[in-house]
């Protein structure tokens, strides 16, 4: 699209901005919301906006502000990151969700937006996710969008509360993907009429 948004069923994902603090505060200062990020929670707007503006200027970063169709609300963002074009590979990650939203349409929907966008725009061959050990929700999850499990990272990286924490590693690869769409689409599709 030309104004580099993304357009789904249920979600547009929009270039995310500064400005997106104020509507990403709740769920980003959500305990619950928050509890596996590896970043620390931001407790203002203030810190909010600052904790966007350091993604914004990673150049390897393309993030988003998850906005509902219905209402335009700002429901969440989620992000590509570690973009190297040159090797055709991404991450997707930084995805939070307003607590209300979970077990809709959205993340699903989000996954299938930034995976169109990677694999059918941007041209990569490879997508990777990663999760904490003992976030077993977002391991389901993963498993049930049809991303393939490739291993763990031990003692990968430092959680909020200073323990370490294994990342444990999903990925589809752009051959995998005709596949893998038609999955996603019908899990949005089922979702949103739920």
């Amino acid at each position: 699209m030309s104004d580099n948004s993304l357009l789904g069923r249920t979600i547009r994902l929009v270039p995310l901005a500064v400005d997106h603090a104020e509507a990403l505060f709740p769920s980003a200062s959500d305990p619950e919301v928050w509890r596996w990020m590896p970043r620390p929670r931001p407790g203002s707007v203030t810190e909010t906006r600052e904790m966007i503006g350091h993604m914004l200027a990673d150049p390897a970063r393309r993030c988003f502000a998850v906005q509902r169709v219905t209402d335009r609300a700002v429901v969440g963002s989620t992000s590509l990151y570690e973009l190297d074009l040159d090797e055709g590979r991404a991450e997707i990650g930084a995805t939070w969700f307003d607590r209300a939203c979970w077990g809709g349409p959205y993340n699903a929907e989000s996954k299938l937006l930034l995976l169109s966008h990677a694999f059918d725009h941007l041209r990569l061959a490879r997508i990777a996710l990663r999760t904490d050990n003992l976030n077993v929700r977002s391991q389901q999850a993963m498993t049930r969008l049809g991303l393939v499990y490739e291993g763990t990272l031990r003692s990968h990286m430092v959680r909020q509360d200073g323990t370490r924490r294994d990342s444990l590693y999903y990925s589809v690869l752009v051959e995998e993907w005709p596949s893998l769409r038609e999955r996603l689409v019908a899990r949005v599709a089922a979702k949103a009429t739920a």
